[in-house]
């Protein structure tokens, strides 16, 4: 209230409760305390015009050099219409005559509600410039990371054959063995940015998460640290998710490595899963869609909190607010990438000094939790049977043909989706079984294999893949049985998930 009258200042205040508003209020009538009283955010600045020491004028430009948005409006026993166009071009939004207050209360409460109103859309618009954006990050990023992949895998095929030829304990045995370990190490770091961009293809299966978080517990426990208390609140009657359970456990496991780390000096940690319902209201607020039945999870720490400015970056790769050395920026963007991926959505909220929150909304299903194999990871099984190989990236091309040889499998090879199905034409009775890439030239390996599987019905496939920017068609491959070997793969997991598909055929 800039008035310099406490009486009239007194008066407009009963008239706004009789109203019905509940206010807090604050007396001013020079330039020096108005600046003092706009470090406090106000819902509404309510000016007189003409005052002795101090004009509403000057008030309107104080107030508009630091608050562009809060509402003003003069009421005034002398303003001229003239005055009042030009206070109206300067940013008030209304003004009103003191002969005449019955207009206070609505002009209020009319200028509350249209200043909700802009900052709802803002905060919409903001949400949308924020989603755009992190499309277009997952774009580039995508992009990148799947050519880096395809080197990488090479790079990793090679390291492992000579490793396997080399003589062991010996120099060049060594140096294969270092380069199998950081090729390693950079397919894992170009799985992550693929993650974010929503090109690894998921393997779902139904999946209660009270289950996850209880497989993963001991694990986080001994990782966090016994100054955390971890409090789990999870919904005994948890409905399942359709969902990838080595992706979803990433998620968890990041979650609360996140939590952890905001809670230097200890606090507590609350792990907590329900049912939900989110209705349209919800979804259009949040700029998400569809309504309907979700499982939620949610992680609260006590920690330091996260500021509004670094709130708006979170899930972008790369970003950290973390030490050199002390994390990529990866954990969050890679978490935002699986949930998106699984048609879910994240949120976040923080407050400095009070602790964060973040919720995972992830679409209900039906049916029951379904338990994951665990397989033994040194095996090499070895085979004799004729294999089409289709992948369009010439390194890795040539070495998993020597992998798939040096197994003992007999090979045919493909430089695109086209030249596999015109290999295949001609040589169906011999073959046994396809593995190719999902994104080739001519024809991809899904457009390939439908076509393969119309000549010869239930012939059995291994897809290979890094980026999957449109994985609706191999997702119905999966659903017939077909598998995917995620790039880059080793000669360990080449022989296994081969091996795995030849005696595992397709359903007819």
């Amino acid at each position: 209230m800039v008035e310099d009258s406490e009486d009239d200042a007194e008066l407009l205040l009963l008239l706004l409760g009789q109203a019905g508003y509940e206010i807090k209020s604050e007396r001013v009538d020079s330039a020096g305390s108005l600046a003092k009283a706009l470090n406090q955010k106000w819902d509404i600045v309510i000016s007189d015009h003409s005052m002795p020491h101090f004009s509403g004028a000057e008030a309107l430009k104080t107030v508009r050099a630091l608050d562009t948005e809060v509402p003003f409006i003069f009421v005034s026993g002398t303003i001229g219409e003239e005055v009042a166009a030009n206070a109206m071009r300067n940013g008030a939004q209304d003004y009103v005559m003191k002969s005449n207050l019955k207009r206070l209360a609505p002009a209020v409460q009319r200028e509350l509600k249209d200043a909700a109103e802009r900052k709802e859309r803002k905060r919409l618009d903001r949400r949308v410039q924020q989603l755009e954006r992190y499309e277009a990050i997952g774009r580039l990023v995508g992009g990148i990371a799947h050519d880096f992949n395809n080197m990488v895998g090479a790079i990793l095929g090679w390291a492992e054959l000579g490793f396997d030829e080399s003589k062991p304990k010996s120099g060049l045995h060594d140096r294969f063995q270092k380069i199998r370990d950081q090729s390693l190490r950079a397919g894992k770091l170009t799985s992550k940015l693929l993650t974010f961009a929503g090109g690894r293809a998921l393997q779902p299966r139904k999946i209660n998460l009270n289950v996850l978080i209880e497989e993963e517990m001991s694990l986080i426990s001994r990782l966090i640290g016994e100054g955390i208390k971890v409090r789990i609140l999870a919904a005994p009657d948890l409905k399942v998710t359709l969902a990838d359970p080595t992706q979803i456990e990433q998620v968890i496991m990041n979650l609360c490595l996140n939590a952890r780390d905001a809670m230097e000096q200890g606090g507590e940690m609350v792990i907590e899963t329900q049912n939900v319902e989110l209705g349209p209201d919800f979804c259009r607020e949040h700029c998400v869609d569809p309504p309907g039945s979700y499982v939620l999870l949610r992680v609260s720490d006590t920690g330091v909190g996260i500021d509004s400015a670094t709130m708006e970056h979170i899930f972008e790769p790369f970003f950290t607010t973390k030490q050199i050395g002390k994390g990529t920026g990866l954990g969050l963007a890679t978490l935002y990438g699986v949930v998106k991926q699984h048609g879910g959505f994240v949120f976040a909220e923080s407050k400095v000094g009070i602790g964060s929150s973040f919720r995972v909304y992830l679409r209900v299903s039906t049916g029951s939790h379904e338990h994951l194999e665990i397989r033994d990871d040194d095996e090499r099984p070895r085979g004799s049977e004729t294999i089409l190989l289709a992948e369009d990236h010439e390194g890795l091309r040539e070495t998993a043909r020597e992998m798939l040889e040096a197994l003992g499998y007999r090979v045919l090879v493909a430089s695109d989706g086209g030249n596999a199905l015109e290999l295949f034409t001609a040589n169906a009775k011999q073959i046994d079984l396809v593995v190719m890439d999902v994104v080739m030239p001519v024809l991809s390996g899904p457009e390939a294999y439908l076509e393969m599987a119309a000549l010869k019905p239930g012939v059995r496939v291994v897809f290979t893949t890094g980026y999957t920017p449109k994985a609706k068609a191999l997702t119905s491959m999966l659903e017939k049985g077909g598998v995917i070997l995620q790039k880059p793969y080793s000669l360990t997991s080449l022989s296994q998930m081969v091996r795995g598909a030849l005696e595992f055929p397709l359903p007819g």
